[in-house]
């Protein structure tokens, strides 16, 4: 899974902000906040990864049980889905 192109993640007065960029803005219109986990969940995505190597790096970044990783990185997913941002 990877994230589609024609989105940015910008750091804007210390909010982690998502936008659509160039034809992408057509499709999308709007922007997504991220905290710090969903922030770090969208740098994983940027790379074609699965589900289990993005759980790996979760775990190795913060101290959270495979279980809890894998279920924050799977309704993350689901919001990438819902607003058709995943590849």
């Amino acid at each position: 899974m990877k994230i589609k192109d024609g989105f940015a993640k910008r750091n804007i007065a210390g909010s982690n902000i998502v936008v659509p960029v160039g034809s992408a803005s057509k499709a999308f219109n709007g922007m997504i906040t991220l905290n710090d986990s969903a922030s770090f969940f969208w740098d994983c995505f940027l790379n074609d990864i699965t589900i289990d190597d993005a759980v790996k790096m979760v775990c190795d970044e913060y101290d959270v049980d495979e279980s809890r990783a894998r279920a924050d990185i799977e309704s993350f997913i689901k919001m990438l889905k819902d607003n058709n941002i995943l590849e």
